[in-house]
């Protein structure tokens, strides 16, 4: 759908990916799975992993009640928007044209040859209307900020925290782990990510 045709917009006040205080939880025990596996919760259930069997943070789901975390991303909806690519400020399909799809990211082309390609990306797209109000709110983006149009984004992974192998699986570091990484079964992940592979700036 482009700009032209897109039905009228309102830009929301607190971005859908945003999380609230009301989805604040308890977080649950994390254990070394039998074998050294990896890690799994002592109360785990089965909607505690998705499809590539990696154990995901647990999350409440109550946007709109409480206070909005603003900077703070809600798990479940970061995967969601990432998954169905969804503008991450209003929820709608982000903007998608022949070029490819919208995304707003922080302006790196003078430290990395080549950038974007071959980035991780943990922001889900945008769509038109969205994208200025975006740009404009986000302290990350002060410093720049680019426009592309994605042809080619493939989801590969996920970023979350690593849990030590061995022994008590107590968190270590963030990380951003492939489905196909050995260390991936120890990552409590949080966000799926997606590398950028086909991209053009127009902005």
């Amino acid at each position: 759908m482009t700009p032209s045709t897109r039905r009228q917009h309102t830009v929301p006040l607190v971005p859908y990916v945003t999380a609230w205080s009301a989805e604040e939880c308890d977080s649950p025990e994390v254990i070394a799975l039998p074998g050294n596996r990896g890690i799994g919760y002592r109360d785990e259930t089965p909607l505690d992993r998705d499809e590539h069997d990696i154990l995901l943070t647990r999350t409440r789901n109550a946007p709109g009640q409480g206070r909005p975390r603003l900077g703070v991303v809600h798990a479940a909806r970061q995967r969601h928007a990432m998954r169905h690519l969804l503008c991450q400020v209003c929820g709608h399909p982000a903007d998608t044209t022949a070029e490819g799809t919208l995304w707003l990211l922080q302006d790196h082309r003078d430290d990395w040859p080549g950038w974007p390609l071959g980035m991780a990306v943990t922001e889900p797209p945008v769509c038109a209307p969205c994208a200025t109000p975006a740009a404009r709110s986000c302290p990350a983006l002060r410093r720049g900020y680019v426009l592309l149009r994605v042809r080619n984004a493939p989801l590969v992974g996920v970023h979350g925290t690593l849990r030590r192998p061995f022994g008590t699986p107590i968190a270590t570091n963030p990380v951003i782990a492939t489905f196909t990484d050995p260390l991936t079964p120890w990552v409590l992940a949080s966000h799926l990510v997606r590398e950028v592979r086909q991209a053009t700036p127009i902005a």
